[in-house]
């Protein structure tokens, strides 16, 4: 099992494996091009939720696909940006999961990737994963545009190597300033606008949502071209589907990029476990 924790909401993926009975779920992963995910939940982050907490949550999310969560898991593989959160899961992992491998990104794990910023410890472990998973998959100079909570720019050069990237407010966090400083602005739904050029306050603010953001996706993936030259461009996080669409340079979306590098770091750390 593989856990990512952000700061808005957590992703939970179960890859295939002895543990799993169900055959139709690795068909289902192969034929969605998900790598091998075979069940994946997104539940809401809560720092205050205890470690007998996160082990009941586990279990109804395996049970509604008829999962038994000690016969499912073998292995546990955790990157956490709130560290409340991964001392819980420790915690959670040692009361629960004793007997079973324990992966938790961070200083000190072996990511197999060389990191080449000026601190590596610096390096948020969801960065580290997107890169691994990106790599693993797309061999070769990248850039990976994570959407979320904030809209982070990883480069990873031909030879593997992470380089570095650029970190800006994503649309959540723009969206809160917005309504907090302009108090004649209300809150809209975040769909696609009619038009570029909106008719009503809404539309302008939808508008200027995801074309602003998804032009400011390519002004960066250009600069950072100019910078290591042309490569591939892979989108993912929660919002990737809503604005990858809409830019010219995002080649590929993976959702659960993430997740698919915390299970390689773990098996780099424990070769013959998989989680």
């Amino acid at each position: 099992m593989a856990m990512d924790v952000g700061n808005t909401e957590t992703l939970i993926g179960l890859f295939g494996g002895d543990g799993l009975d169900s055959p139709d779920a690795m068909g289902f992963a192969r034929a969605s091009g998900e790598h091998g995910l075979a069940y994946h939940w997104r539940t809401a982050t809560a720092a205050s939720r205890t470690p007998d907490e996160h082990a009941v949550t586990l279990t109804q999310l395996l049970d509604l696909e008829g999962l038994d969560l000690r016969n499912a898991v073998s292995a546990i593989a955790v990157c956490s940006s709130v560290p409340s959160v991964t001392t819980q899961l420790r915690r959670m992992a040692g009361r629960w999961f004793a007997d079973r491998p324990l992966t938790v990104l961070g200083p000190g794990t072996k990511s197999g990737m060389p990191i080449l910023y000026e601190n590596p410890r610096d390096v948020g472990a969801d960065r580290i994963a997107d890169a691994v998973g990106a790599y693993d998959l797309y061999p070769g100079a990248l850039v990976v545009v994570d959407m979320g909570t904030a809209t982070v720019f990883d480069v990873v050069s031909a030879d593997g190597e992470y380089l570095g990237g650029a970190i800006a407010p994503g649309i959540a966090i723009s969206l809160e300033a917005l309504y907090a400083h302009a108090s004649a602005l209300r809150s809209v739904e975040l769909v696609r606008p009619r038009s570029v050029v909106g008719r009503s306050t809404a539309e302008s603010i939808r508008s200027g949502v995801l074309y602003g953001f998804a032009a400011q996706i390519d002004g960066m993936v250009e600069r950072i071209w100019e910078e290591v030259g042309e490569c591939t461009v892979i989108g993912t996080g929660g919002l990737a589907s809503f604005i990858a669409p809409h830019t010219a340079h995002v080649g590929v979306v993976e959702p659960w990029l993430t997740l698919h590098g915390v299970r390689i770091v773990h098996e780099r750390n424990h070769p013959k476990e998989s989680p």
